[in-house]
């Protein structure tokens, strides 16, 4: 019986690991991914997070699984005989590829949830992470009627819309020759200088976020002639765009993208 063939494999075949040597020498290491500088510009396009219609559950998520490991509805997390459970606080976050959660969930904007709260959607001099929004957690802990987002990835929903609008401001359409990089961590590399480094059509993104091994959208994606680059740090709950003004212009202005200028991060 033959082998079903590997989209990343046809589509997607592997190029040398100097691919990112340009990368390496403008931004410094890219352990967690590769992130330049404006080129000339920049936006941050944010991942989603969700809330149910409901409303915010008036209960943490670290609250509900200590209440659910007390009532044994929840099994501990046990591994070689260690309790992770002890001394953890369960954030509500999550680490790589996410989608919208289903029926009862709606998109929740950075920008509501900054005027709901008061904080900064991203609070100045930091960049998109664990560290926005404090006033929401209850002692590092979400409440559990909101999804927060995910570190490392974009959303399934926001990569093919951005895909989208990347494809309508490269000249060569969805025939643009892009390489995409995926940082060691995200593939579980013991060699960290074992870097997977892709090549192929900006029009074959979708098989990069559904059909890779990694559970991460890629690290870096980027227009072979470099005319835009975009960055997924493995920390951060956003990607970095950077290329012509038009590009990120359209992102800004885009109504299903969440996208923010971050002028100490440019």
């Amino acid at each position: 019986m033959s082998e079903e063939p590997n989209p990343i494999t046809e589509l997607w075949p592997r190029v040398p690991a100097g691919a990112t040597d340009w990368l390496l020498e403008l931004c410094g290491d890219g352990l967690t991914g590769f992130l330049p500088p404006a080129l000339p510009d920049a936006a941050w396009v944010l991942n989603a997070m969700y809330e149910h219609e409901q409303g915010p559950a008036n209960v943490s998520y670290h609250e509900h699984r200590r209440a659910g490991l007390a009532d044994g509805s929840i099994a501990p997390d046990i591994v070689g005989g260690v309790d992770l459970d002890e001394g953890t606080v369960s954030t509500g976050g999550g680490l790589g590829r996410a989608r919208h959660p289903g029926p009862g969930w709606r998109r929740l904007r950075w920008s509501e949830l900054a005027r709901r709260t008061g904080d900064p959607a991203v609070p100045e001099g930091l960049l998109p992470s664990y560290r926005c929004f404090p006033s929401v957690k209850r002692k590092g802990s979400w409440p559990l009627g909101i999804v927060p987002p995910t570190e490392g990835s974009l959303d399934r929903e926001t990569w093919f819309r951005l895909i989208a609008l990347l494809t309508a401001h490269s000249p060569a359409g969805a025939d643009t020759r892009c390489l995409a990089y995926y940082n060691p961590i995200s593939v579980g590399a013991r060699d960290y200088a074992d870097l997977h480094v892709h090549a192929g059509r900006l029009g074959d993104a979708g098989t990069l976020y559904d059909r890779y091994e990694a559970d991460f959208s890629p690290a870096n994606l980027w227009a072979e002639d470099r005319s835009w680059v975009l960055c997924t740090d493995y920390d951060l709950w956003a990607t970095k765009v950077v290329g012509p003004p038009e590009l990120v212009g359209a992102l800004l202005a885009d109504p299903e993208i969440e996208a923010v200028r971050l002028p100490w991060a440019h």
